[in-house]
């Protein structure tokens, strides 16, 4: 009877346990089931939190945020690819702080692991990092990492850039559901991406329309070539994010470009420099009649390296204003070091908004053409009123007076009235040489100031073995009268034949600057300076020129070596 009652319990036991073990695998599905539903959710979450990112930085960082929370990993970063798409031209991280970023030094380009992405832009996901291939170690002071997951975001047809994870929480690997996650966030990511990128580059095109409707009204309302160029040159720094604007035109005669306008970073620097067109970034751009761009201003062989202008700056465009044969000059824009390249897609607006410069300078050669026209024809009007009414009045006087002098019979009286006669005369010679000048003006010809200047320097350069730099300050055409231009030309042409024969120098630079009351022309070279009893015949002849001038010439030796020449003259009140 015991036996049989220890049977029956059994029997009872045995659905008990199987019901428990039931309701322990019921439980553990609804507790995946409900992980599931909660990851879902949390996906769903992050999906809409990056899909409402406008600001482009502001989704990657979201993105980056979204992707750690997801797959619960303790560092997370975002690489962007670069234009080459072999490396990463920005990184954003979650998970490391400043002071280790500071510690570790710059963001990586992409080799090791974040370049297999690159390469193969598969999901890849591993136990541990430093066993496979690609891998070759972390940096000083890098936090230790293992578990490894990275995924390619696309963008349309595109790889924009790659997803990295590492250090799941708990120590566990990275699982297939992980990957499956940071997948579907990758494509959610793209379209946010996509988005922001569409959205950035509207607002683009607003603010270029916005410039170039207030540069169309500047023009409208008849301001002048030098503020509108002005206003196109603070636009384009402002849109584009550059450091320094140039703004540089052909002199004329010359195959050199003179810095006219020069806004931002080293302004001063760059303001009233001539370079040559040959061999030059703002030349290349000119020449061709296309736009021009540089990597690194610092390095790169299209920049002068003396003097030094373009310091802490970077990546440049050179883009012509005009298009086709009627090329007007060239706007530069360069940002800082490290900024990003100039893209094809800003370069596209630049263009245009260069041929809204070029606009701006046909309408102020027109309005000079016009201004020069109305004043042409009113010196034709005075000639021809003073020789039609003045000299034949004039002349009718004297006639009479010489009439009337056969009937004063007071020898003092009729002396007097013959000087009064000759004086008419001399009156008529003056005012008919007043009207040839009139009438002869307009026919004037001959290069200004600056262009000789120039051409000195252009022709010494086989002479000196190197192309002296030119700069040049105030309305050296405007404010120098021919005569002392001429002598100042002389004195140019003479001093750098002694830099040529004498200095032994390998660098000459030439300043002609003007305020409307003195002009002064200064000469540097780093030669071996002037020499004790050498022969002075030349600097003699310079003096003199100044002093006959109303001026005067100073020699010295500036801390570096070499010479520099003053030779200054007045040139009005």
């Amino acid at each position: 009877m015991a036996g049989s009652g220890n049977t029956e319990r059994a029997r009872l036991r045995l659905p008990q346990l199987r019901l428990d073990e039931l309701l322990a695998e019921l439980q553990a599905r609804l507790d995946a089931a409900r992980g599931t539903r909660d990851r879902v959710h949390s996906l769903l979450e992050a999906v809409l939190s990056v899909g409402r990112e406008l600001d482009l930085e502001q989704a990657l960082y979201s993105i980056v945020e979204a992707a750690a929370v997801l797959v619960d990993a303790e560092y997370a970063a975002l690489g962007v690819i670069g234009p080459d798409g072999k490396r990463l031209s920005a990184f954003h991280t979650i998970g490391v702080s400043d002071e280790q970023i500071a510690r570790i030094g710059p963001f990586p380009e992409g080799h090791g692991i974040l370049g297999e992405l690159i390469r193969h832009p598969e999901p890849l996901r591993l136990a541990k990092l430093s066993q496979h291939p690609a891998s070759y170690g972390f940096p000083a002071h890098h936090p230790p990492m293992n578990s490894f997951l990275g995924v390619p975001i696309r963008v349309r047809d595109q790889i924009f850039g790659n997803l990295y994870l590492t250090e799941k929480r708990g120590g566990v690997e990275f699982d297939e559901e992980d990957e499956a996650v940071l997948s579907t966030l990758a494509v959610a990511a793209g379209v946010a991406i996509d988005n922001a990128r569409l959205y950035e580059e509207s607002r683009l095109r607003e603010r270029w329309l916005r410039a170039n409707a207030e540069i169309t009204h500047s023009l409208m309302s008849g301001a002048g070539e030098s503020d509108v160029l002005d206003l196109i040159a603070e636009r384009a720094r402002e849109i584009t994010g550059a450091a320094l604007t140039m703004v540089a035109i052909p002199m004329e005669g010359t195959d050199t470009l003179h810095v006219q306008l020069a806004i931002g970073a080293e302004a001063d620097r760059h303001q009233g420099l001539v370079l040559p067109v040959d061999g030059t970034l703002i030349g290349e751009a000119f020449a061709g009649a296309a736009p021009a761009t540089s990597v690194d201003t610092t390095a790169d062989a299209r920049i002068s390296v003396e003097p030094e202008r373009f310091v802490g700056l970077g990546p440049a465009v050179a883009v012509p204003i005009g298009t086709g044969e009627v090329v007007r000059g060239v706007v530069l824009l360069v940002r800082r070091a490290g900024d990003t390249l100039f893209t094809t897609k800003e370069i596209e607006p630049l263009q245009g908004f260069a041929a809204q410069a070029a606009v701006a300078m046909e309408l102020a050669e027109h309005r000079r053409d016009a201004e020069e026209i109305a004043v042409l024809k009113d010196r034709d009007r005075i000639a021809r009123d003073l020789h039609d009414l003045a000299i034949q009045r004039l002349f009718a006087t004297g006639m009479t007076l010489q009439s009337a002098g056969r009937f004063i019979d007071h020898p003092e009286a009729g002396e007097r009235v013959a000087r009064a006669v000759d004086d008419l005369d001399e009156t008529i010679k003056i005012i008919r040489s007043t009207i040839f000048g009139l009438r002869s003006r307009s026919g004037a010809s001959g290069s200004g100031l600056r262009a000789r200047v120039v051409r000195v320097a252009g022709e010494a350069a086989p002479v000196l073995g190197f192309t002296p730099g030119v700069r040049m300050e105030g309305l050296v055409d405007t404010d120098v009268p021919r005569e002392i231009a001429d002598q100042v030309v002389a004195v140019l042409s003479e001093a750098l034949t002694n830099v040529a024969r004498h200095a032994r120098a390998d660098r000459a630079d030439v300043l002609v600057r003007t305020d409307g009351r003195t002009v002064d022309l200064t000469v540097t070279d780093n030669g071996v300076g002037i020499r004790p009893g050498g022969r002075r015949s030349g600097l003699r002849n310079m003096a003199e020129r100044a002093e006959q001038l109303g001026g005067g010439l100073d020699l010295s030796t500036p801390p570096g070596g070499g010479t520099t020449l003053v030779w200054s003259v007045p040139v009005g009140g």
